[in-house]
């Protein structure tokens, strides 16, 4: 029976409470509405104030992306520096050398050593003239002119047979031929020029010459050396001292 009481009191005490509160909003209806207004007004500046910020926000932003950049840039450049500095090799120049064209060479030509004794300048001088297509009394001649030869000589011609350096061998198989020779026959000197029917007889001919040559021809002198060669048809032989004195 307590506990019926109970709750019945508790309904009327909350039923009183509903109902003086309706008459507290029907007493008061300005001050709901203040409220009210109070509310949308701070609704608004709270708008406001978040507009504001945004294009505050906005604002540093794009003051804030050049310094970031060029920050980023700077720790760049320092991170570059730091390796090559870390890595010396990355400094040096590439030892690979370049390869250039070489300039054309043009060939050297060989110069043509002088002649270094009597013979071989008469050998020389032989060639030149013989070929110009000089005859062999011409060339004799002018092998006597020659400033090597330091006596007076003379050029005689000869025929196949006993001739003067050969001993008892008998020279065949020429043309023509003329000696030359000094007036004076203690100087050891005797030269020949030769004129063949072909070219290709000369190689033979000159070996029948060195065979049958004899140096000791003089019984009072002896020559130094003996020089052989050919120009086409024509052959040089001579025996003679390496060099004369005037």
């Amino acid at each position: 029976m307590k506990k019926l009481l109970s709750i019945i009191l508790s309904f009327a005490v909350m039923a009183t409470l509903a109902g003086c509160g309706d008459d507290a909003a029907k007493n008061n209806p300005g001050k709901t509405d203040k409220v009210t207004e109070t509310s949308k007004q701070e609704n608004i500046k709270s708008d406001e104030d978040v507009l504001d910020n945004d294009i505050q926000e906005s604002a540093d932003d794009e003051k804030s992306q050049p310094t970031e950049d060029k920050q980023s840039n700077t720790v760049n450049d320092k991170e570059t520096s730091n390796v090559n500095s870390n890595n010396p090799q990355a400094n040096k120049p590439s030892d690979t050398p370049q390869i250039q064209p070489k300039p054309e060479q043009k060939p050297t030509q060989t110069p043509v050593p002088a002649p270094t004794t009597l013979g071989k300048t008469l050998l020389a001088d032989f060639k030149t003239k013989a070929s110009s297509g000089m005859t062999t009394q011409e060339i004799a001649d002018a092998l006597l002119t020659n400033s090597a030869i330091k006596f007076s000589g003379g050029a005689m011609p000869v025929e196949e047979g006993l001739l003067s350096g050969f001993d008892n061998a008998e020279i065949t198989g020429f043309k023509s031929g003329v000696m030359f020779a000094p007036m004076i026959g203690s100087i050891p000197f005797v030269g020949y020029v030769f004129e063949l029917n072909n070219a290709s007889d000369a190689s033979a001919f000159i070996a029948k010459l060195e065979k049958n040559a004899n140096l000791r021809w003089n019984i009072c002198v002896e020559a130094d050396e003996m020089v052989t060669g050919s120009s086409g048809n024509k052959v040089f032989f001579v025996m003679c001292p390496k060099t004369l004195e005037e």
